[in-house]
């Protein structure tokens, strides 16, 4: 790595290079188990797992996988909230050379359909209720020749294991739900219990394709990112590398952010089992009672999150007199965090937040802040260590512009994807030269310290979530009263933004909000759904009549503050 402006400003330890390991994510959890075996590795309510009883229920698992036909490049979706059962399955899969492909729970049929079909999966880890609500009515149309239902209380113990299920089955819906045995069903807690762990010899290569992420476009295909063992490994080194003060065996992690998503994925999963610390598991991230308890009562240490949970932690009532002081360290992305938000929660903590930036094709992290350096509020920080980074103009992207000044973040280092899954007109389209263009308009200050300042792609960023307007506008516009829609991003005080859309009806045909909105609701993420719809006879199109989102953004600032 060439010597770099921002270099002098890593903190003490940081190295420009890691000397990386050509270990993978099973290689440093393995060696976890071996040097921590009685450290406590999951914990969910009242169920605890050590390492070495963890180690224990991926090998069982993985037996089990392998003797229903999972070899090297099999797919297998897991679509589960953050549960024990969601660990070791992903451990699991990856220590067969097999790609796991982390579904969000919240996705409806339409979507499911497409993310499956594409991978090609031939195994779906499922949790009971959404097999029940979503994916029975889907099994003909689907690629998959065997569910694995996992239910959320069967890790517990007494007497939870007996009370949760009465309390999940009167939720809205219902978060327990009874499958029926049938040909290609087993069931998670039976089938590891019942399988004598017998680990396989072969291990996966490091450029084998680890995980197949699902990210949006702007044409609103859904496109999968193919993150290698090497890919993943170089990420969780990297950051590492960069938290030189984590005690390895030592720190207590809240994992509230979703595994389906790559920030939790890493920094969540991946990266503490390295460090052999105790992943405390939170399913809800919006239970902010619930992560203020779990902070409290286990004593986390580490807090990844995003900017909305610092936010309702900092609003939630008494909270001046809550003991949140074992925090020390936390990390911020997926949304810009605002001074305030920071500074009040490191006041209620004593703890540190650093931003950092990152995307789904770099397996996320590509900048940060440092913690005990130089932190610059509103900036992503700098480029992590073997990490490449220019601002280059908007247009053609091949002149580097000058310190100040904006242009897109285009960035260049081991853990940046092998590529979009079947799509080698979108991989060649995003790499170039070995450099991602991310799409996000960015200034880089003369001491190497970036700034968001935009996208490029109308992405919607609300409470975390990554959210494509071309996605939902064609929802819309499948409705019979629509004759077009564009939809926006809006300012939200709570969730960063709030989807905002605006339809033209079909000569002679209407539709209520109430009607749009239920069959958005039906189509989609309950958090993709418009907050707002805005009628209007027309709408704001270019010369070459392509829809002027722009426009429309201008007029809500103007109109609303």
């Amino acid at each position: 790595m060439q010597e770099r402006i921002w270099h002098r400003f890593y903190e003490k330890g940081v190295p420009a290079s890691v000397p990386f390991e050509d270990d993978t994510l099973i290689d440093f959890f393995e060696k976890s188990a071996r040097e921590h075996p009685d450290a406590p590795a999951v914990v969910f309510m009242n169920c605890k797992l050590t390492y070495a009883q963890l180690k224990d229920q991926v090998d069982r698992l993985a037996t089990a996988l392998a003797a229903k036909g999972v070899v090297a490049n099999t797919s297998v979706a897991i679509q589960l909230p953050n549960l024990p059962q969601t660990v070791i399955s992903f451990l699991a899969v990856l220590s067969l050379g097999a790609q796991a492909v982390m579904t969000n729970p919240l996705y409806m049929p339409p979507e499911i359909e497409h993310q499956w079909n594409d991978a090609g999966c031939e195994i779906a880890i499922v949790a009971d209720y959404l097999y029940d609500q979503k994916v029975r009515s889907l099994k003909g149309k689907l690629p998959v020749r065997e569910y694995i239902i996992a239910s959320i209380p069967e890790y517990l113990r007494f007497p939870l294991n007996l009370l949760a299920p009465l309390k999940l089955k009167k939720a809205d819906p219902p978060l327990c739900a009874k499958v029926a045995p049938g040909t290609g069903i087993s069931f998670f807690k039976e089938l590891v219990k019942n399988t004598t762990p017998t680990p396989s010899k072969t291990r996966p290569k490091m450029d084998d394709v680890a995980v197949i992420q699902y990210t949006g476009g702007t044409t609103g295909v859904s496109k999968g990112a193919m993150l290698t063992h090497r890919n993943l490994s170089c990420n969780l080194q990297q950051v590492q590398a960069w938290f030189q003060g984590v005690e390895v065996g030592k720190e207590v992690l809240l994992a509230a952010l979703p595994y389906f998503h790559i920030f939790g994925l890493t920094i969540c999963m991946a990266w503490p089992l390295q460090a052999a610390a105790c992943l405390v598991l939170v399913p809800n991230p919006r239970d902010i009672p619930g992560l203020i308890k779990s902070i409290n009562k286990h004593r986390v240490t580490l807090f990844p999150a995003v900017p909305a949970m610092f936010n309702a932690i900092n609003q939630y009532p008494g909270i001046d007199k809550i003991d949140l002081s074992s925090v020390k360290s936390c990390f911020s992305g997926s949304a810009p965090l605002t001074e305030d938000v920071q500074m009040r929660f490191e006041s209620l903590t004593g703890a540190k937040i650093v931003e950092g930036f990152g995307l789904t094709e770099t397996s996320p992290v590509v900048t940060c802040n440092p913690l005990e350096g130089k932190r610059k509020i509103g900036h992503i920080g700098v480029p992590f260590p073997s990490t490449d980074a220019r601002v280059v103009d908007a247009d053609e992207g091949k002149r580097e512009m000058p310190f100040g000044q904006e242009g897109e973040l285009i960035v260049k280092g081991p853990q940046i994807m092998k590529g979009y899954w079947k799509r080698p007109e979108a991989t060649a389209e995003m790499i170039k030269d070995g450099w991602l263009y991310t799409g996000d308009l960015a200034i880089m200050d003369e001491e190497g310290y970036l700034r968001i300042v935009g996208r490029k792609k109308d992405m919607i960023i609300a409470g975390g979530y990554n959210i494509y307007p071309d996605e939902i506008d064609r929802v819309l516009q499948s409705h019979s009263a629509v004759f077009e829609s564009c939809t926006i991003g809006v300012p939200d005080q709570k969730r960063g933004e709030s989807v905002k859309a605006f339809v033209v009806f079909q000569p002679g045909e209407s539709a209520t909000t109430k009607e749009l909105d239920a069959w958005c609701r039906e189509r989609l993420a309950a958090y993709k759904v418009p907050r707002e719809y805005v009628v209007r006879q027309e709408l704001p199109k270019s010369s070459m009549m392509k829809l002027l989102r722009r426009v429309l953004r201008d007029e809500d600032i103007k109109n609303n503050g």
